[in-house]
């Protein structure tokens, strides 16, 4: 195996979080980032909405923290959320003096749309592709700094560990060979973990590496149970399940029955706005009631309006025939965000010394059980300047708080049984596509004990099953891995919170559930 060279730090991934933290590092040491794919790929280039900060005249941190952990259901993080929405603001502004192209107001100000749950406008924008403009700035930043080298089409396979703490990652590069880099201090910042369901916004990176590498390399992982379905991704036979954004329903957009008939106030008094996972869960309730699929429609808004103010939408529905300001759009749900992730404090640091994590692959607890629209993109900014920040500090773990439990028994090993009281089936690996399709079925919208149960027993035979030394291979065993962590959380809470409900245990029970619950390697 060959060595990179010599660097301070290594950050895995090239997103908001990883770049934020680049800049952040490169005034004191080598950085070396390592992106999966071609640099610009990650889930912030698909961040359509916005990026969420109280900058408004009728906001406040005070208030955005309200509406934070209003969405979250009971389980966010307050200290996780008053850090997010407190320093956010900060790191937006110098977003603007980077050079972000934020829509305007006609006084110059930015522009501010509003999504689901938020009680203000407070999103801000740059046309419908927020993501690409925020990647953008933060590339070109990246870019002149002579500390940061950038290797592209890297495979991380693994943590390097020596005496408890973290000290580099193994990769795999473009042409197959097997690298190693020690570093002082490593950064997970690897985003979500989409493609592990079959229906996903999310890109073909989005494999959950981040969260198997730090679960196989000892660090605890938390709240996978909390997985957010977007209400809204087009639902077309034969075209990509793209995001069509929450922005639209902020600007007047209405969800509509296969009879042309708007539905969402006989689920939720908040209507088209309400929480992300009570409209996902609706969608399918309605279309199954009446008989039909379900359509967005922004008919009754200003045609040229509608164009303008969402222009990637309207050119990628025009591609497929159909046209944004007045064609009733197919939609469904699909996998978006995952609001758990590796266990960290509000600094990135896990519980492994010297690693750290930022961005959706992290759980600090700012989103609890339902992430807010629009405040991942902010998550990535503050919570990477604040891994940077901790990086250059003696590395010490990140102690476990008290309303973290542990998981015990159901924590990923050789079990001999599953749940269902039968004898666990030999390791065998499960196709990627055979992976997908399990967990869109069993571990999607709606789930209960025993199609938990099957897939627990199922994704616990296909991760402990060989994979091959390659590429993918390794998208194999990181599905797998980070599926089986998945289904086994959501087996264990026996309750409906935020983007988890179980039809077999409806009800949000605080007497028993207001925990976080986090697994760890027994290895």
């Amino acid at each position: 195996m060959r060595s990179t060279g010599a660097f301070d730090f290594v950050i895995v991934g090239g997103g908001v979080a990883g770049l934020r933290a680049a800049i952040g590092l490169a005034g004191v040491g080598r950085v070396l980032v390592l992106t999966k794919a071609e640099p610009a790929e990650s889930n912030t280039g698909y961040a359509q909405g916005g990026i969420a900060a109280a900058m408004g005249d009728d906001d406040s941190p005070a208030l955005h923290a309200a509406d934070t952990i209003r969405a979250g259901d009971g389980l966010c993080d307050e200290e996780a959320v008053g850090v997010c929405v407190g320093e956010g603001p900060r790191y937006v502004r110098e977003l603007i003096e980077w050079g972000a192209r934020f829509d305007r107001d006609p006084d110059g100000r930015p522009a501010l749309g509003r999504e689901a749950a938020h009680s203000v406008r407070r999103v801000l924008h740059a046309g419908d592709a927020t993501g690409r403009e925020i990647g953008r700035v933060l590339w070109e930043r990246v870019r002149t700094l002579a500390a940061v080298k950038t290797i592209d089409h890297a495979l991380v396979i693994g943590v390097v560990v020596d005496n408890g703490r973290a000290c580099g990652v193994r990769y795999v590069d473009r042409g197959g060979a097997a690298q190693e880099v020690r570093t002082g201090a490593t950064l997970l910042a690897t985003g979500g973990a989409g493609q592990v369901f079959r229906e996903t916004t999310n890109p073909a990176v989005a494999t959950g590496d981040g969260i198997a590498l730090a679960f196989q390399a000892g660090a605890r992982v938390a709240d996978l149970e909390f997985v957010q379905f977007h209400p809204t991704a087009l639902k077309r036979a034969g075209a990509p399940r793209f995001l069509i954004s929450e922005a639209l329903r902020g600007e007047g957009a209405r969800l509509v029955n296969s009879r042309g008939e708007p539905f969402m106030t006989r689920y939720h008094a908040d209507g088209d706005l309400a929480p992300r996972d009570v409209v996902a869960r609706s969608i399918v309730r309605e279309a199954a009631e009446a008989g039909g699929e379900v359509f967005l429609t922004l008919a009754h808004l200003n045609a040229t309006y509608v164009r303008g103010r969402f222009p990637t939408i309207a050119s990628m529905l025009r591609d497929i025939g159909l046209d944004l300001a007045t064609d009733p759009i197919p939609v469904g749900p699909a996998a978006h965000y995952i609001m758990g992730g590796v266990d960290t404090d509000v600094c990135g640091r896990t519980s492994l010394p010297a690693l750290f994590a930022a961005g959706e692959v992290a759980c600090t607890g700012l989103h609890g059980a339902n992430r807010l629209a629009s405040n991942s993109l902010l998550e990535g900014l503050v919570f990477g300047a604040r891994a940077a920040d901790a990086m250059t500090e003696p590395p010490r773990a990140a102690p476990q708080k008290e309303d973290r439990v542990g998981a015990g028994a159901l924590g990923l090993a050789d079990l001999k049984r599953n749940n269902a009281g039968q004898p666990a089936p030999s390791p065998q690996p499960l196709q990627v596509a055979a992976i997908r399709d399990l967990m869109w079925q069993s571990v999607g919208l709606f789930r209960d004990r025993d199609g938990l149960s099957r897939a627990v027993a199922a994704l616990d035979a296909a991760a402990g099953a060989p994979h091959a030394p390659t590429a993918e291979g390794a998208r194999q065993r990181n599905l797998a891995v980070v599926g089986r962590l998945i289904a086994g959380a959501a087996l264990r809470r026996e309750e409906s919170r935020g983007g988890h409900y179980r039809s077999d245990y409806p009800a949000r029970d605080d007497l028993h559930w207001t925990v976080h619950y986090v697994d760890q390697h027994p290895g």
